[in-house]
């Protein structure tokens, strides 16, 4: 019995492997098709003389003829799509480098993005992390590629830790599927269980790399035992990040300790292939008076950075995300630029 259900397993596997890999070809193909078929009707567009007139007239009609003779799957919607398809990847080559193994319906959510160098975030993360559609459509309703940018400090060097850091640490983190009160002061407690509860999507804010390590995790000294709230691992920082949740406003108390747990926790549990612990304070708002003339902006290794419990409006996050950014580049104006050092100690 057992070898007839290895048997089974067997075929089911050939079968099932099959199927993807036919799937995967019928996606390449009708995506090749789509951007074939926007490319044809810029050109022909490009042909009018009144051209935003004649475009409208030549896909209508083109649509009425596609459905008639292929279905439903031609409106004028979807020649829309088509068009903006290839007006977003002019290029063959870039549609092949950053399209490949991404669906129809993942590539129409990001031809709406406003910027290149978000168009090719979304596709590149799209495929690496295997984002489906509705993840895909959450991040982009979220700002996600924005949030990242927020954090990032032109006056710091690429080469230094704080800059590498920058690149996978948003601000603000949007927690709207802890469904969360909207308002109304928080525990920490329920605010740490709330994640424990939806850790896959909780990783999936965080962003790449992260896999989840331990909740209250215990550090001892001696004399005293102490808990970090959530310890995650990023194996492509090849760290640990530790996050310490405050449902309140950002103290210096608060930066204090978690100075404390990122140094004892390099100490006690950091291993020797490790790099230098990241400690995130993850709270409900910043007084940023507080920030500015705290060790966080000279600190490689702290960050803190607020959470919103509902996700905003699109011009919401906008405002926030320009705030931060406003915010944060007048805290490193006090620092020097990395090249301006380098010219004073040569």
């Amino acid at each position: 019995m057992s070898e007839l259900s290895t048997f089974y397993a067997d075929i089911k596997d050939i079968l099932a492997q099959a199927r993807n890999k036919a799937q995967s070809a019928v996606n390449s193909a009708m995506v090749e098709a789509y951007w074939l078929i926007g490319q044809r009707i810029v050109q022909e567009e490009l042909q009018g003389q009144n051209k935003a007139q004649y475009g409208t007239r030549l896909m209508e009609e083109l649509s009425k003829a596609l459905v008639a003779d292929f279905g439903k799957g031609f409106s004028y919607a979807n020649l829309y799509n088509f068009r903006q398809f290839y007006r977003v990847f002019p290029d063959q080559k870039m549609l092949y480098t950053l399209c490949r193994e991404l669906s129809w319906s993942h590539l129409r959510l990001i031809i709406r993005v406003d910027t290149t160098q978000a168009i090719e975030y979304y596709c590149t993360e799209a495929r690496e992390q295997h984002w489906t559609v509705r993840e895909l459509e959450r991040q982009i309703k979220a700002q996600s590629f924005q949030r990242l940018l927020s954090t990032q400090v032109a006056t710091l060097s690429s080469t230094t830790a704080k800059a590498v850091h920058l690149d996978f640490i948003k601000d603000p983190y949007v927690l709207e599927f802890l469904q969360l009160p909207e308002s109304g002061q928080l525990k920490e407690t329920d605010l740490e269980q709330a994640i424990i509860a939806e850790l896959q999507k909780f990783l999936l804010e965080l962003g790449k790399g992260f896999s989840f390590v331990a909740r209250q995790m215990r550090i001892s000294t001696e004399t005293s035992h102490f808990f970090i709230d959530l310890v995650f691992y990023n194996y492509l920082l090849k760290c640990f990040v530790i996050l310490d949740l405050k449902t309140g406003k950002l103290t210096h108390q608060h930066i204090g300790q978690m100075d404390m747990y990122v140094r004892m926790f390099d100490d006690l549990k950091r291993g020797e292939d490790d790099n230098p612990t990241i400690g995130i304070i993850l709270c409900d708002s910043k007084d940023e008076t507080i920030v500015k003339y705290s060790i966080i902006p000279e600190s490689q290794q702290l960050f803190a950075a607020k959470y919103q419990r509902i996700l905003p409006t699109e011009a919401e996050l906008i405002a926030e995300i320009a705030r931060e950014k406003r915010v944060i580049g007048v805290r490193n104006n006090r620092q020097p630029h990395s090249d301006e050092t380098d010219d004073s100690t040569s």
